[in-house]
């Protein structure tokens, strides 16, 4: 498959200024020789340097589009291989007249993530590295981006080579003692390999704690907005949206369906749901709509609980508040503009976190909600936003397998068991290398590429 020159569009196809045409492998540069003619005649194509002219068909020598051209040579391209990249016009016809001579002249059309997928076999990017360049594709927020970006720079892989290289010294320990039993004392080689292997352990816990802040940060969150009629659940989807999208009426039952809108929350991307009010009705269009909100909560990361600050709690808001007990709950205070008649403390008494209070009417207390939405997302466990994360279910399970692997190998005694020990750290090693790749399969390579776009 390395033996070939691959080519695809690297930008969407439609209205648009640029289009980029990417082509990579041995026969990158022949093929830039074929179909591209410089204004300026260029005996050589320097590596890294632009060039203007015109793509000609290679077939019947006819004109296609006036461009731009980039050869990078390998090893120093995003492959690795020779690169070339033409920047014709953008559109939908020009840039496919433009890859079909890319074609014609002998390249093949790329398969999805079939570029990146290069860059990893030749060392130019780890499998972690490779993933985070779709995140940055995909990214939907700015924290999401950011993630992507710190991962791309290799801190993740960076983390993980260090406990594979601490993991290989405590594997040698083990075997050294299993080698040299006679010449070594009894449990001399291995003595604080047990309070090692602990504290690796614990490092890789703390990281794997990460994988639910690092998911949300890459996909984003749902959050249902819950709580009787009239309390404000669509005002307060209205205010955060900064626009009307739910109707707002005085009358019970407004809000029958669930609405979903895409919010930004301090640069986390979440779906609000608004869902109907929860109440006992004899109406049939209401009974559908409420079984519905209890279906959305058991997707959603976080539920907003709405109460009506100028009433007292009613059987209802116990009622509802039972139900969602073992949820991660805000419980949210509303039109704090009125005489207040609720009492505070029976809601924290009941949740065992602060209630927010705010007005969805005149906007009152927005940020300190905003605040508090991004902190129950992000904050997971307490191990805040510093330091590597994890974003795929893929490295997460990696993770897991490399703790049990630990925790089997730590049961067994180590001075006179070394060998099933050594055996177990063995299977740590090749899970932690799951996840930059330096121990991977073909068949685990194809699924993590075919989510890739093709030209990426």
């Amino acid at each position: 498959m390395m033996l070939d020159t691959i080519a695809a569009l690297s930008t969407p196809l439609g209205p648009g200024a640029i289009a980029v045409i990417r082509i990579s492998g041995p026969r990158a540069e022949p093929i830039l020789h074929q179909i591209f003619s410089p204004y300026r005649h260029r005996k050589e194509f320097e590596s890294h340097r632009l060039y203007h002219g015109e793509i000609i068909c290679p077939k019947m020598g006819t004109f296609i589009d006036e461009v731009l051209v980039c050869l990078m040579r390998g090893p120093h391209s995003y492959t690795g291989e020779d690169v070339v990249e033409v920047f014709c016009h953008g559109g939908i016809h020009l840039p496919q007249k433009v890859l079909s001579a890319v074609l014609s002249a002998g390249a093949r059309l790329a398969e999805r993530g079939e570029f990146t997928r290069r860059a990893f076999i030749n060392g130019r990017l780890d499998l972690s590295q490779a993933e985070a360049v779709v995140d940055i594709i995909n990214a939907s927020s700015d924290r999401g981006r950011e993630l992507a970006l710190r991962q791309l720079k290799g801190e993740l892989r960076d983390t993980i080579q260090g406990w594979r290289e601490r993991l290989n010294h405590c594997l040698a320990r083990l075997e050294a003692s299993i080698d040299f039993t006679e010449e070594i004392k009894e449990g001399e080689t291995i003595q604080g390999l047990a309070e090692d292997l602990e504290t690796l352990q614990g490092e890789i816990q703390k990281l794997a704690r990460t994988y639910e802040r690092g998911r949300i940060f890459r996909e984003g969150a749902s959050i249902v907005i819950l709580g009787r009629p009239n309390v404000g659940k669509s005002s307060l989807l209205n205010y955060l949206l900064g626009r009307r999208r739910a109707i707002v009426t005085p009358i019970p039952g407004t809000t029958r369906d669930f609405l979903e809108e895409m919010v930004d929350i301090n640069g986390l991307m979440v779906r609000l749901i608004d869902t109907a009010g929860i109440h006992t009705t004899e109406n049939v269009l209401e009974q559908a709509g409420i079984e519905l909100v209890w279906d959305r909560l058991s997707d959603a990361e976080l539920v907003i609980f709405l109460c009506d600050g100028s009433e007292s709690l009613t059987e209802v808001d116990w009622q509802i508040m039972e139900r969602i007990r073992a949820r991660k709950v805000i419980p949210v205070i509303n039109k704090i503009d009125l005489p207040l008649k609720i009492n505070k403390d029976e809601l924290i008494g009941f949740f065992g976190r602060p209630c927010v209070c705010i007005s969805a009417k005149y906007g009152t207390g927005m940020g300190e909600l905003k605040e508090s939405i991004y902190r129950a997302l992000t904050d997971q466990k307490g191990e805040g936003e510093t330091g590597v994360a994890i974003t795929h279910l893929r490295q997460f399970e990696c993770l897991k397998r490399a703790l049990a692997a630990i925790s089997k190998g730590l049961s067994f005694d180590l001075v006179h068991q070394p060998e099933c020990a050594a055996e177990e750290l063995k299977d740590a090693l090749f899970a932690l290398g799951e996840i930059t790749g330096d121990s991977v399969s073909e068949d685990l390579l194809d699924i993590i590429f075919s989510n890739f776009c093709v030209g990426k």
